[in-house]
C-alpha cells in the first residue's frame, strides 16, 4: 500500500514536466502522483495522459497558483504528500525513507529534504542554512533533524492531515514565498518541522525566468505574510523598510504597488503569531543578520529569481534558509506564472 503520493502543481511546463515524471516512474517505490495543471496552454495535460497514463491529472483551467497543490492534496489517498515542481523530483528510497520518519513522529508535519540542483549536483545554499538552524527542539521531543520554520515546497513532504489543517497554501500570496505562512501556522498548532539530509530531492531549474517581476513578488509576499501573521511592530518596521528602499529600488517599488490592493485580504487574514512564536522568528532573523544577500540575489539554486509557480527571490530578510520560509520564498520554481 502506498504511504506517499506525489503532487505537482505546473503550468506551460510540458518538456520538464515529462521528464520528472520519467523520473518518478522510475523510483522503486512507484508513488501514486497528481498532476495539477494551472491552466497550461502547451498541451501539457494531454501528453501527460499519453506519456503516463496512470497519473491522474486534474485540469483547473485557469491558473491558481499555489493553491493548486491544495487540490492535489486533496486529491491524495495517502496519509503523506511529496511535493515536487516540474522542475524536480525525488531521489530513490527518500519518499519510503520518509514514510518512516512521518510514522516514527507523530507530530512532524514537514520534512525539509537535502536539494541538490543542476547536474552536478550542487547543495542548495539553503540546506546549509537549515542544517545550521539555532533552533532547538521542544523539551521532550526528538526529531530527525534541526527544527525549522520554513521548507522549499519542490524539496518537501508533508503530513497531509497537517497540512490540510491549517488550510494549505493561500490565496492571499498566491505564489512565491507561500511556504512561510503555513510553515507558522503549522508551528503555531503544535505540528514540527525539521530538516533531514537522508530525504533527498533534485532540483534542475528551468530556464524560465523573468528576474524582476520575482523581485517584485518577493518583496509583495514578505509584506502580505508579514502582516497576516506578524506582531504589528515587526509589521510596521517592515513595511518602513520596503518605503525607504523603494526611493532607489525599482522591485521595492513595484513589490508595495502590487501589495496594496491584497493588503485588505491580507488583514482579513491577521493572526498575529504568539509571543514564544515570535522570539523564535526574531532569533532566525538575528542569527542570519551577517549574512543577508542583497536584494533580488538567490541561493546556490539558480540565478535571480524564477518565472513560476514554484518561483521565488531572496530579499534581504531571506537569508535564514527556510527558517522563516521567506528564503523559501526565494529558492525554487516551476509553473504558476502571475
Amino acid at each position: 500500500m502506498a504511504l506517499v503520493t506525489v503532487v505537482i502543481a505546473t503550468r506551460d511546463r510540458r518538456v520538464e514536466l515529462l521528464r520528472t515524471l520519467d523520473r518518478l516512474a522510475a523510483l522503486p517505490e512507484r508513488p501514486p502522483v497528481v498532476v495539477v495543471d494551472n491552466g497550461s496552454s502547451d498541451g501539457s495535460p494531454d501528453a501527460v495522459r499519453a506519456a503516463h497514463p496512470a497519473v491522474r491529472v486534474v485540469e483547473l483551467g485557469t491558473n491558481r497558483g499555489a493553491p493548486a497543490r491544495n487540490v492535489g492534496v486533496d486529491a491524495a489517498a495517502t496519509p503523506y504528500v511529496a511535493f515536487a515542481d516540474d522542475d524536480s523530483w525525488w531521489a530513490p528510497g527518500s519518499l519510503a525513507r520518509a514514510a518512516e520518519l512521518f510514522a516514527g513522529h507523530p507530530r512532524l508535519a514537514v520534512i525539509a529534504a537535502r536539494i541538490l540542483v543542476g547536474p552536478e549536483e550542487r547543495l542548495d545554499r539553503v540546506c546549509t542554512e537549515m542544517a545550521a538552524s539555532p533552533l532547538t527542539p521542544p523539551p521532550g521531543i526528538a526529531l530527525p533533524g534541526p527544527p525549522v520554520l520554513g521548507f522549499v515546497a519542490c524539496g518537501a513532504l508533508v503530513r497531509r492531515a497537517a497540512f490540510l489543517e491549517v488550510g494549505g497554501f493561500d490565496d492571499v500570496v498566491f505564489f512565491f514565498g507561500e511556504e512561510q505562512r503555513v510553515a507558522l501556522d503549522l508551528d503555531r498548532a503544535g505540528w514540527h518541522l525539521a530538516y533531514v539530509e537522508d530525504v533527498v530531492a533534485h532540483h534542475y531549474p528551468s530556464s524560465q525566468r523573468v528576474p524582476a517581476a520575482r523581485r517584485a513578488l518577493a518583496v509583495r509576499n514578505d509584506l502580505l505574510t508579514t502582516w497576516m501573521r506578524r506582531p504589528l511592530r515587526p509589521a510596521l518596521a517592515r513595511t518602513a523598510r520596503a518605503l525607504r528602499r523603494a526611493v532607489r529600488e525599482p522591485a521595492q517599488r513595484a513589490g508595495l504597488a502590487q501589495a496594496a490592493p491584497r493588503l485588505r485580504a491580507a488583514l482579513a487574514e491577521r493572526r498575529p503569531v504568539p509571543a514564544a512564536l515570535e522570539r523564535r522568528v526574531r532569533l532566525l532573523e538575528a542569527s542570519s543578520a551577517p549574512a543577508r544577500l542583497p536584494d533580488g540575489q538567490r541561493g546556490s539554486d539558480q540565478p535571480p529569481i524564477h518565472d513560476d509557480l514554484h518561483g521565488r527571490a531572496d530579499g534581504p530578510h531571506e537569508r535564514q534558509a527556510l527558517a522563516t520560509g521567506r528564503r523559501a520564498a526565494a529558492a525554487r520554481g516551476t509553473g504558476i506564472r502571475p
